[in-house]
This record gives structure tokens, sequence and C-alpha cells, in this order.
């Protein structure tokens, strides 16, 4: 760690200065904890214990990639909330190359709780995809990937993959006649299944 040396002037105040100062030296960029914006949100029962959870979607507007934080929070008894786990590559940054860099056009949808799966929906240029998890084995493990997209000159293809089977239905189809060009089923078995914190998108071998 380099040496520092500064002078105090004005009136900050010193219990924020060293705690400005603890982040830049630890080598943690201090703009990068800024999740101050909830861009989504669902509530449900993902444990089983009967009692309502939460799944929250928080935005650092002041970064300079615009990126997300998805954080799950199981619900406690006697009120209130416990966090389980939190990530924040799961979800694409808005800007992946800064704000004045290249756009992919890609985006976040939301969240959502259907019958205890939690489902992260993303939009494409041309299409869309989505990830469902559920929580077993002690983590939120990926059992369901579905993807559909255009090539924009009357080809749409999709894609619907069981991580908990194995079973992986890819479809092309032109879109003006509806005649399906390749209907092709395929196993491919993934153990273990990723975990929610570990996924990055499309930078997995499977996706």
């Amino acid at each position: 760690m380099k040496n520092l040396q500064f002078t105090l002037t004005g009136s900050l105040p010193l219990k924020g200065l060293f705690f400005t100062l603890l982040l830049c030296c630890s080598g943690l960029p201090c703009l990068a904890q800024n999740f101050n914006i909830t861009v989504s949100k669902a509530t449900g029962d993902l444990n089983k214990d009967g009692i309502e959870d939460l799944v929250t979607v928080r935005q650092d507007s002041v970064h300079d990639k615009g990126p997300y934080r998805i954080q799950v929070l199981f619900g406690l008894e006697g009120g209130g909330y416990k966090p389980v786990v939190s990530s924040d590559q799961l979800i694409e940054p808005q800007y992946p190359d800064g704000r004045d860099g290249y756009r992919t056009g890609n985006g976040f949808d939301g969240v959502e709780i259907k019958k205890g799966i939690l489902i992260v929906s993303n939009s494409l240029l041309r299409g869309h995809y989505e990830y469902k998890f559920r929580y077993q084995n002690g983590n939120f493990e990926l059992i369901g990937y579905t993807y559909a997209s255009s090539d924009g000159i009357g080809k749409i293809y999709s894609e619907d993959f069981n991580l908990s089977t194995g079973e992986r239905f890819y479809k092309e189809e032109l879109y003006e006649t509806g005649e399906i060009s390749r209907n092709e089923k395929t196993k491919d078995l993934i153990r273990p299944l990723p975990k929610l914190q570990d996924i990055i998108p499309f930078e997995n071998g499977w996706q």
C-alpha cells in the first residue's frame, strides 16, 4: 500500500474522511457501492417455510456502467428479513462499456416469484432471455434457462433448457410463414447446477 500524505482543512468530519480513505486505500472503487435505486422487487415463499421472502434489484446510478445488484432475503417468523445471497454480476450492467460506450441493446426487465421459483428476465436487442432459480441444497440453483431472438432478416431462434433434467430444446423458424427449419432435442446434464452468485451472462460454458 502506498503512503498517503494529506492535510485536513475546512470542517470535513474526521469519521467521514476516514471511511472514504478506507474504501479507496483498500482497492475498492469508491463509487461502486452506491446501489441507490430499487428498479424491481418481488415477494413470495422461496424456501417453503410459509413465510414471505423478498427479492430486490437495485442499480448504482452513479457508477459509469450502471451495474445492478440482485439480493435475496428470507422472511423471519417474527418479522423482518435475513439476507441470504446477492450478486453484482448476474444482471448485465446497463452500460457495459460506460455511458459513452457501445450500446448492446440488452436490458434488465424485472424479477418475479412463481410457485416458489425465482425468475430473472432480461431483454435483448431483438429478443429476450430468462433464468429460473430454485432454493435447494442450501443454494439458489439454476433449474431453467430460456432464450429467444431474431436475426432481423426473417428467422427466429429459441432455446428452452431444463437444467434439472438436462433436456435442451432448440428451434428455428421463419416468422413470416411459421415454417420450422430446425427442431432439435439434446441432452446436456450439468452437475453441479450453476448457483445464482456464480453466473455471468453469456460467459458460462452452457449459455
